[in-house]
Formats: C-alpha cells, sequence, structure tokens
C-alpha cells in the first residue's frame, strides 16, 4: 500500500518561515559576500552563492524562524501515547500531523533545511525543492491544510487554489514560549475566517452602515472565508488531541457591538467553537495579541499584520476587498 496523508493535518511550509535564513537570503538577493564568510569567484551567480552558502554551513543549524513554534507543537501531537488507553483508541492515530517543506531553494541547499529541522527533532521527513519556481502547485497533491510562506506571489496563489495559505512576516517577533501544551492560534473574522462581504459594506458605505447591516442579518451566518478549513481541521485534532498537547483559538477582530452576533452565530452555525473573542470595535489588535501569546497571528490587513508582528508571530492572507488594490495593480 503506498504511504498517505488521509486524515491528517498537513502544514506546507516555506525554509524561510520555520527557519531563519535571512542572511543567507541577503546572499540570494545580493549576490554579494556575507562578512567575507564566502568567497566568490567573478561572475558567480545570486543562486549559486546562496547554494554555495548553504553548503558551507551545512553543519550549522539554521536559528528558529517565525513559524517555528507553531511547528514544533502540532508535530508533538504526534507524540507516543502516554497511557495504553491512548494507545488503545481508535480516535487516537499515531499520525495526526504532517509537515512538508515546500520550498524555493535548489535540492542541495535543502540538506540544509532537513538537517536543521533533525538537530531540533522535528520529525519533517518529505520536502519538494523547486530552485525558484512556484513550489504552491504541489499543495493539491499534498491535501494541505495550511501554507506558509515568504513570498506572497505564492500565497496568492494558493489561496486562488482554495487552500488556507499565509505570507510569513520573517522578521517577526518569536512566539512566547510560557505555553509549551498548547498551541495558540489567532484570527482575523472578516476576510479570514469569514468572507469578505461585510468588509465590503463598511469599506464602500462607512461604519454605520456596516452596523445596519450587521445587525438586520444577525441570523444570517457568513459565508466562509479562506481560513474557514484550517478551523475545522484544527477543532478535529483538538478533539481527538492528547491529554499533553491541546488548541486554543481566539477570534480577534474589530468588529464591536452590536457586529459581534453574527460573527458568532456563524461560528455556532458552523459547528465550530473557539476559546476566545475580542470585539475590539477598531483598537490596535497588536498588544491584546501580546496577552494571549500565539504562536501565529492571521489577518488580511497589512497594517494589522505589521502591527502585531511587533508582539506576536503575524501572517498576511492576502484574500478580500482589502487586497483587492493590490491585486489589480499586479495584473499584467
Amino acid at each position: 500500500m503506498p504511504a498517505s496523508l488521509e486524515g491528517q493535518l498537513v502544514v506546507a511550509i516555506s525554509s524561510r518561515a520555520l527557519f531563519d535564513f535571512e542572511e543567507e537570503n541577503q546572499v540570494f538577493e545580493t549576490g554579494l559576500p556575507l562578512n567575507a564568510e564566502l568567497h566568490l569567484a567573478p561572475g558567480v551567480k545570486k543562486d549559486a552563492a546562496y547554494r554555495q552558502l548553504q553548503l558551507q554551513r551545512l553543519d550549522m543549524p539554521a536559528r528558529p524562524g517565525v513559524a517555528f513554534s507553531l511547528v514544533k507543537k502540532l508535530l508533538a501531537f504526534n507524540d507516543a501515547p502516554e497511557s495504553a488507553e491512548e494507545a488503545a483508541s481508535p480516535a487516537l492515530p499515531r499520525q495526526r500531523v504532517e509537515v512538508v517543506i515546500l520550498s524555493r531553494n535548489d535540492p542541495v541547499s535543502g540538506m540544509r533545511v532537513f538537517r536543521s529541522a533533525q538537530h531540533y527533532g522535528l520529525a519533517i521527513q518529505r520536502g519538494a525543492f523547486t530552485r525558484g519556481a512556484p513550489p504552491w502547485r504541489y499543495l493539491k497533491p499534498l491535501n494541505a491544510n495550511l501554507f506558509l510562506s515568504t513570498h506572497l506571489s505564492d500565497v496568492r496563489a494558493a489561496l486562488s487554489a482554495g487552500v488556507p495559505a499565509a505570507q510569513v512576516y520573517p522578521l517577526s517577533a518569536r512566539a512566547s514560549e510560557a505555553h509549551p501544551n498548547e498551541v495558540r492560534i489567532a484570527f482575523d473574522g472578516d476576510a479570514v475566517l469569514f468572507s469578505d462581504e461585510a468588509e465590503r459594506v463598511f469599506q464602500a458605505q462607512g461604519l454605520h452602515a456596516f452596523q445596519a447591516h450587521e445587525r438586520s442579518k444577525a441570523t444570517q451566518p457568513l459565508l466562509a472565508g479562506p481560513f474557514k478549513p484550517l478551523l475545522e481541521a484544527l477543532q478535529r485534532l483538538q478533539q481527538a488531541g492528547t491529554s499533553r498537547m491541546r488548541i486554543r483559538t481566539a477570534l480577534v477582530t474589530a468588529r464591536s457591538a452590536p457586529a459581534d452576533e453574527r460573527a458568532l452565530r456563524t461560528l455556532m452555525d458552523w459547528n465550530i467553537e473557539v476559546d476566545e473573542a475580542m470585539f475590539l470595535g477598531g483598537l490596535a489588535k497588536g498588544e491584546f495579541l501580546r496577552e494571549f501569546e500565539p504562536d501565529f497571528f492571521f489577518d488580511d490587513q497589512t497594517g494589522h499584520v505589521d502591527a502585531a508582528s511587533l508582539h506576536v508571530p503575524s501572517g498576511h492572507v492576502a484574500s478580500g476587498v482589502s487586497n483587492l488594490p493590490a491585486l489589480l495593480k499586479e495584473t499584467p
């Protein structure tokens, strides 16, 4: 029988989202040696310079990147059961989470990625290294539940293909170590968990029209946004979870009463629960997120992500009406 990832939470992640390769990326972007460590012959291409540096650092584990904490904790759901009861439970398959590297790195540089994962005890065995070609096309064969990458074009392509995806901000603050037995994830609402229907009303007609619209439709569930499938998968993982690891989720939204009701009723209609809900009425999200201490935060607006990234690991979900101007600018 061929191997299968059926029934697992599959996270696809780029090497630069998982590990801190910012110095190496500087060499790739500029083709210039880094602190005289790299000695290049004249005319060497930038990708060759990058590959040479990665080879020189093959035995040097890369530092953890922005999404490292999220990946490490999710993989902990695969740890051996604590008791005979857990081991015998049909609801607890031994392999519940699969993490796969999808990287624009060349295959040779990929060796350092796998070695770094092994150094930190991350059970990552699968990967695709495309040497600059878009790797997102392998998301469908993987049945990926999430794709994290620093490349915005790959994230947009993944979202268009129906895969929850976010552009990782590589200079984000790193996750707190205060909750080693909890995977903490925070989501924006509109255009992330929910469709951008309400956000379109807000941007076109203003706050009062938005509140009136949401009050009149309080009992009508919002359509699904791009990250609903991930929240569903996380809930399944939580329900099948272990006594050692759990998931804690938060809805962190600029909505406020009376627009809170439609958001909550939508989650109820989906039979999905979140542990916390913050209706901030336009207050800056960053300091609230700092107190929640998520392993990752997802938002569709770059301004929110910029501010949040000062406090917590953050990613931009390039979907919805807030991202339309940028999308149109990139259209040939």
